[in-house]
């Protein structure tokens, strides 16, 4: 049994010297981690479900990951070349090296990136790094402490785990830390002598501002002025996480301080720019079959760009969509490989072909089938319906694969467009189109209009841009897929069709066609008639221009290249747009295994209502309680057993805008006793009850629904309504 456990309460005195923790805290580090508990129970975590969920969610965070690393790690370079590249000035001055890294409005989200340039910089053996955060430097006291101490303790515990790292026998060593009254700027420099004298261990001492504008002004100069000081003894390097702009610095510090500093300026990558890159290569990746609706995608998309510009926030959000979605049921196992949904197929039971009947697409589907007995037997049968599974999942994820490279292809072609009436990013075409059929949009057919417009050169180019990049994508992206031979086989013909019509264009010239039908001739020489009266020939004129303005809306081309062109666009539209870029309720049947659509759930989860919930809270405690003497039958009742907060809070609700103190008082005395005579209403008020009701008032107020009222000291000013 450990000595440190007891029955009773106590203190564990061990001398100076003692390495009972340092040994236990190094057998913790030496021992491997071991892997983290599930809240969840095995009948939860063995489901096909929750296995599908955790190995979607591994290779989707993984991927993330990847790329993020990938998208800074040119910064970080810099950032290392900058820091070891101080090292090698032969003459130090009192001017202080300082990096400013632009790092966005989101400081939380960029956390991440000064913990990268730590480890990097430990890695490399180049550096020693203190992190300071604004909170732990109110006064220049606490920031010089805290930068001594992160230098010296907890470099000294990198340092003690590298060597324990390299000793095979795990040879600990005894050190004495320090107090905080210890951590100056002379403990500094004997401890950087004593340790890092000669030039083959000499390193530059790092200190990171990750929230440059959270720190007092006054401390933040003062600081800067001491470290410019110690420069020619300590090679101080400063590296400031600046959110806003450039201005922000040299509105913080004046000449004087400015002075003292050589600044560089790094600029690292925006968090919109960075957003998109994320969702086009990950979440809108087609190895993926996981997608989200176009109303859920656009939900969290908004809550990015008018909240919080919060990638990781984003990435939460999509893992909360992907838990909800696949915690449905063991169905939802199916949203995985083709190969592995139909070895899911024979585990389904008849709950789970129960919920694939409950779709909301299986209805239209049933309804298709013309043979009655074929009907019974998918709505009864779970063995002929698992017949029908493996076509049914085929052509779900051919479809999304289809989508995915039409959508490339249109976003090439539209992306660019004057005013860019479906939008300029990929995301934003991908929620236009799963949102609404897009062809029979106005926007779409502005787009058209756009297009028809172009010079023959521009709109060759254009279409030809288009092409490449969907063949492109094919071959990089589709094709290493399952079902990439067959989307390649079912989208390559229509590309060289559309290639066949662009070369058309090419080749058409300028040269009017004039052809003149029969029904045209007769309908010329009848408007030719003679009129009697002024009134018929207004109304001819009338009839006339309404011909008019249809044969323009019909828009028909009287040159080669004009019906060449129109022949493209019709040729795009009907095989790229109309046949793949369909809404989200033309998908597929059985679609809803693949696509998350619930947004009231996300909208409730993730967003949230404070209000609504206090108010329940309040006045219905029984909702989150779930306690009997807290249950109504009627929530505007009112029983003594409630909570008192409860009580004053229903009690201010049949009250205007100004409340009496005594009369609330009064009435929450009547409440508490379960008695309303006036006898009672007349007697000394019990102190315990009065006590009692002040604490619930100053609940109240804390919680922000009233305030006392300056004017009436005896009357609390309600403030929601």
């Amino acid at each position: 049994m450990d000595p440190t456990i007891s029955v009773s309460k106590g203190c564990f005195v061990y001398k100076n010297g003692a390495t009972r923790a340092g040994k236990k805290a190094a057998s913790k580090r030496k021992r491997p981690a071991a892997e983290s508990s599930s809240l969840l129970g095995k009948e939860v975590v063995q489901q096909p479900f929750y296995e599908e969920y955790r190995k979607a969610w591994n290779q989707i965070n993984d991927h993330i990951a990847d790329l993020q690393h990938r998208s800074y790690a040119r910064t970080l370079e810099q950032l290392v070349d900058f820091v070891v590249g101080q090292a090698e000035r032969d003459t130090p001055d009192e001017v202080l090296p300082t990096a400013a890294l632009l790092t966005g409005i989101n400081q939380p989200d960029h956390l991440s990136q000064f913990t990268a340039l730590t480890q990097r910089l430990h890695a490399q053996r180049a550096a020693m790094v203190c992190v300071l955060q604004s909170r732990d430097c109110a006064t220049l006291k606490a920031a010089v402490e805290t930068l001594v101490f992160g230098l010296v303790e907890d470099n000294a515990e990198v340092e003690q785990m590298e060597d324990e790292d390299e000793d095979e026998d795990g040879a600990e060593r005894d050190r004495k830390r320090l107090r905080r009254s210890q951590c100056t700027m002379k403990q500094l420099k004997s401890w950087y002598t004593n340790n890092f004298d000669s030039e083959q261990k000499r390193r530059q001492l790092v200190v990171i501002l990750p929230d440059f504008e959270c720190f007092n002004a006054s401390v933040l100069q003062d600081l800067i002025l001491i470290l410019s000081a110690h420069c020619g003894s300590l090679p101080f390097v400063l590296v400031l996480g600046v959110a806003t702009a450039m201005t922000a610095v040299h509105g913080t510090l004046p000449y004087h301080v400015s002075s003292k500093i050589r600044l560089r300026v790094f600029q690292t990558q925006a968090a919109p720019t960075g957003l998109n890159e994320v969702l086009d290569k990950v979440l809108l990746s087609p190895k993926y079959a996981f997608h989200l609706s176009g109303k859920t995608f656009k939900f969290l998309t908004h809550i990015f760009l008018y909240y919080d510009f919060s990638i990781h926030g984003f990435i939460q959000g999509f893992k909360y969509c992907l838990m909800e979605h696949f915690f449905g049921g063991n169905a939802f196992a199916l949203c995985t490989d083709y190969s592995k949904a139909l070895g899911r197929i024979k585990q389904l039971t008849h709950e789970d072909m129960e919920t694939i009947r409950r779709l909301p697409s299986f209805r239209p589907y049933v309804e298709q089938i013309n043979d009655c007995k074929r009907i019974i037997a998918v709505l009864t049968d779970d063995d002929y319906l698992k017949k029908k599974l493996p076509q049914l999942l085929r052509d779900c994820l051919l479809h999304f694969l289809l989508f995915r490279c039409s959508l490339e292809f249109l976003t090439e072609l539209v992306g660019d467009l004057p005013r860019c009436p479906l939008g300029k990013l990929r995301r934003e075409l991908y929620v236009n189109c799963l949102n609404r059929a897009i062809i029979s949009t106005p926007e779409y057919k502005e787009c058209l209009q756009m297009l028809s417009f172009l010079s023959k050169d521009e709109f060759v180019a254009k279409v030809n841009r288009a092409l490449e990049r969907t063949e492109q994508f094919l071959v990089e992206e589709i094709a290493p897929l399952e079902l990439g031979e067959a989307c390649t086989a079912v989208l390559r013909p229509k590309l060289e069709a559309i290639r066949l019509a662009v070369d058309e264009v090419v080749k058409a010239t300028m040269a009017t066609i004039t052809t003149t039908s029969p029904n045209e001739t007769r309908q010329a020489t009848d408007h030719l008639t003679p009129v009697a009266s002024r009134q018929e020939l207004k109304d001819q004129l009338l009839q006339r221009s309404k011909e008019d303005k249809m044969r323009h809306q019909l828009n028909t081309p009287t040159t080669q290249f004009g019906r060449a062109l129109q022949k493209t666009l019709q040729l795009i539209e009907t095989q790229i747009v109309q046949d793949h870029l369909r809404a989200l309720q033309d998908a597929p049947p059985i679609h809803e295994l693949f696509v998350f659509s619930d947004i009231a759930t996300v909208r409730r989860n993730i967003i949230g209502a404070p209000r609504a919930a206090l108010h329940t809270a309040l006045n219905n405690p029984h909702f989150y309680m779930q306690c009997k003497c807290c249950e109504l039958q009627d929530q505007s009742l009112l029983v003594g057993t409630l909570p008192d907060l409860s009580v004053v809070y229903k009690l201010h609700l049949e009250c205007g805008r100004m409340i009496n103190l005594f009369d609330w008082l009064q009435a929450f005395r009547s409440v508490v006793s379960g008695s309303d005579n006036e006898e009672v209403a007349q007697e000394q008020i019990d102190p315990q009850i009065q006590a009692r009701f002040t604490r619930a008032v100053a609940e109240l107020q804390f919680l922000g629904y009233i305030k006392m009222s300056k004017r009436k000291t005896d009357h609390a000013t309600r403030l929601t309504w």
